[in-house]
C-alpha cells in the first residue's frame, strides 16, 4: 500500500480512526487530534475533520545518530525529557552522553518551534479527554513514543497513536506506549517513510500554518 500524497493517506487513516472513537463520548470533550509537525499536520486535518476533533500539536524534536541526523535515536516533546531508542543506541555504540550537545542543540530547536506555532497559546487540554497523536510514518518510532511518554502524565482519557505506515518494530514497541496503535501498513521490509508515497516533499513552517488554518482558522498559532 502506497499514497500519493499525505492528505490521501490523511483520509485513508480517518475512516480507520473513526472506529476507535468511544460510542458515548462526553459532548463537552471533543477529541483532541494531534498532529506531530511538520509532517504529520496535513495527515491530521482530515482525520480532525472525519471525527469532529480539535486539531492542535504535539510539538517534538527528533536526536539524529552522529553523522546520521535523520536516522532518530531518540527524541524530545515539549517539556519533556529525552528519550532514547537504546536498542539503537547500542547498535551504534554510544551513550546518551555522547549525544548531549545534539540533546541541547534539539532543544533550543523545539524551543524554537514551540514559539513560532503556538506563539501566545498554551498546550492543548489533554486531561480526560482521547487523544490521537497523528504523524506521517514511523521507522523507528523514537519521536512519537517521545510525544506519547510527554501526553501520559496529563491523564488523558484514551491514548492513540495514528499513523499511515510504520515499521512492524515501531509498532509493536509503542504498543506499550499507547492505548491502541493505529497503522493502515505495516510492510514486512521497511526501509524509510518516504518509500511509500508518491509524493512526500519537505515542509516549511508556512506549509504548517495553512494547513491548520482550513480546519480551525481562529486556533492557527
Amino acid at each position: 500500500m502506497t499514497f500519493a500524497n499525505r492528505d490521501e493517506a490523511g483520509r485513508a487513516l480517518a475512516e480507520q480512526v473513526a472506529h476507535q472513537m468511544p460510542t458515548t463520548a462526553d459532548a463537552g470533550r471533543r477529541p483532541l487530534v494531534l498532529a506531530l509537525p511538520r509532517g504529520g499536520v496535513p495527515v491530521a486535518v482530515p482525520v480532525a475533520e472525519r471525527i469532529g476533533g480539535e486539531l492542535d500539536l504535539g510539538i517534538a524534536c527528533k536526536i539524529g545518530a552522529p553523522g546520521m541526523p535523520e536516522f532518530g535515536v531518540g527524541a524530545l516533546a515539549e517539556d519533556g525529557p529525552p528519550v532514547f531508542d537504546q536498542t539503537a543506541l547500542h547498535y551504534l555504540g554510544i551513550t546518551e552522553d555522547d549525544l548531549a550537545g545534539t540533546v541541547a542543540a534539539e532543544r533550543t530547536e523545539l524551543d524554537r518551534r514551540v514559539r513560532a506555532y503556538r506563539k501566545d497559546r498554551p498546550a492543548p487540554h489533554v486531561t480526560g479527554r482521547v487523544v490521537v497523536v497523528i504523524d506521517d510514518g514511523l521507522a523507528t518510532g523514537v519521536t512519537a513514543r517521545a510525544a506519547l511518554r510527554w501526553l501520559r502524565p496529563q491523564r488523558p482519557q484514551r491514548l492513540i497513536l495514528a499513523v499511515p505506515v510504520c515499521s512492524r518494530h515501531a509498532r509493536d514497541i509503542l504498543s506499550t506506549d499507547a492505548d491502541t496503535v493505529v497503522c493502515l501498513n505495516a510492510p514486512e521490509q521497511f526501509s524509510a517513510v518516504g518509500r511509500w508515497y508518491d509524493d512526500f516533499s519537505q515542509l516549511t513552517d508556512a506549509d504548517v500554518d495553512e494547513a491548520l488554518d482550513r480546519i480551525h482558522p481562529s486556533a492557527t498559532p
